[in-house]
């Protein structure tokens, strides 16, 4: 317990002696903390937009105008029970997709005009069919459709129509994804990168106690441990800062944010992943500090 009061005591003693080193660690460590912060929301944005804009692709299959209803409730009800696959089913009748379409066009006197000279409901009762979100699902959903059991219920399936879309959209997000990981590699080094010679150049400052400590017989722990406490000082006080910067930024944003993506709020999101935020900063805070401060201590001890 003294040997530790002691470590304590030195570490204190480090970042109040440095005190123009330790506020640029801690100034470099709070900025690191806010980017790789910053990158989780962006992302957490970036899979909003992209389930929305997978939520509106999706498949119809076209029944004849004669099918029953419970038929088709029936064909609804097999692809749900893909779970794994299908996401969702939504059953249109004909009543429906005319008062969809009537809603729809109800300014448009022209093809109220096309209506009455067919005399009669155009629509046929369908299904919308939304997959789990690959573009491969929704070819395996068009195949099982055109399965010769549905022949005598199904007029059309419009896949063939939708596939060069649907590709696309998942070409491009996928290509979001990657990019968002790519950025947070690179974004993770350079931070470490940065931290470790802002470390670096701390315990340069100290190498000559080091030295002193060494030769009088001062245990490898003894010597590192100051320095380790030290970054996890350096880790507690930036975490402290993002944590109260994060949410304040989050909660002015919001409203922002919300109205460029609707359904999307920031700081609802920042509250549904507090603990997460609360890890992640911690870990590029305390944990990253203390980690560069225990290897770059190494090289005076020569371990």
């Amino acid at each position: 317990m003294a040997h530790f009061s002691r470590v304590l005591g030195f570490a204190f003693a480090h970042f109040y002696r440095n005190k123009g080193t330790s506020v640029a660690a801690i100034f470099i460590l709070t900025i690191t903390t806010l980017l790789i912060t910053g990158l989780f929301f962006v992302r957490g944005a970036s899979n909003y937009v992209i389930a929305q804009v997978q939520n509106k692709i999706d498949i119809t299959a076209y029944f004849k105008a004669d099918a029953a209803e419970d038929d088709i409730l029936q064909v609804r009800q097999e692809l749900l029970q893909d779970g794994e696959v299908v996401r969702a089913v939504e059953y249109v009748s004909q009543d429906q997709a005319l008062a969809d379409f009537n809603a729809k066009h109800q300014d448009d006197p022209t093809f109220e005009r096309a209506l009455q000279e067919v005399g009669q409901n155009p629509f046929l009762p369908s299904l919308n069919i939304i997959t789990n979100g690959a573009a491969a699902e929704y070819e395996n959903v068009a195949n099982v459709l055109t399965q010769d059991k549905y022949a005598v219920l199904i007029e059309e399936v419009d896949f063939s129509e939708k596939r060069d879309t649907i590709e696309k959209v998942f070409a491009i997000t996928g290509s979001i994804t990657r990019f968002g990981l790519v950025a947070g590699v690179l974004l993770l080094l350079i931070a470490i990168l940065v931290v470790f010679n802002t470390i670096k150049l701390i315990v340069e400052t100290s190498g000559q106690e080091i030295s002193t400590m060494r030769i009088v017989g001062a245990s490898n722990w003894f010597i590192r441990a100051p320095f380790v406490i030290q970054g996890v000082i350096f880790g507690a006080i930036s975490f402290a800062i993002c944590f109260v910067a994060t949410a304040l930024i989050a909660y002015l944003l919001a409203s922002g944010i919300s109205v460029i993506m609707p359904g999307f709020n920031l700081f609802t999101f920042f509250l549904s992943n507090i603990l997460i935020i609360m890890v992640i900063q911690l870990a590029a805070g305390a944990g990253l500090a203390s980690l560069l401060s225990f290897m770059v201590v190494r090289k005076y001890l020569k371990v």
